[in-house]
């Protein structure tokens, strides 16, 4: 098995298991000296950067639906959600899916995922919500993880 494919096994075991493990119990990467600006005040690094992504922060009983929050170079670059098609089909309201304070939704990626993934196993879309233009979020994090998913339009 890869690093890579340790890395997101690890990162999938943690969001299936993190909202159901007791406070304190829960096995996180090695948290930063000083929490990032922008983000709410008990977000918590839950994964390493992620190539064109960044650094995943998380409230922990937000999880696995988020706001799920990316930063790179300890800057905000998007906010990510989870929204199950149950959801969807009761209503959903976008109302309430918006920029962090000081930001502006420059794109969005909007995802299906029809069997769901480790983490969140039922039909949902992944939205992610970027305040970077395209061009920049292709340059985020280099040399960290490769995210399996990115879209050659994104390269």
């Amino acid at each position: 098995m890869t690093y890579v494919s340790r890395a997101l096994r690890a990162l999938a075991l943690f969001w299936l298991l993190a909202p159901a493990l007791p406070a304190g119990a829960q096995q996180l990467p090695p948290q930063p000296a000083v929490h990032p600006a922008g983000i709410p005040s008990d977000a918590v690094l839950v994964s390493p950067c992620i190539q064109t992504m960044g650094e995943h922060w998380a409230v922990l009983k937000n999880l696995p639906t988020g706001p799920i929050y990316g930063l790179w170079q300890g800057k905000p670059v998007f906010t990510e959600i989870m929204v199950s098609v149950a959801e969807l089909e009761k209503g959903f309201s976008w109302a309430n899916v918006r920029a962090l304070p000081g930001y502006t939704i420059d794109h969005m990626d909007f995802k299906y995922e029809p069997s769901g993934h480790p983490g969140y196993q039922v039909p949902h879309y992944d939205v992610h919500l970027y305040y970077v233009s395209p061009a920049e979020q292709a340059h985020i994090c280099p040399d960290g993880i490769p995210d399996p998913s990115m879209k050659p339009t994104n390269r």
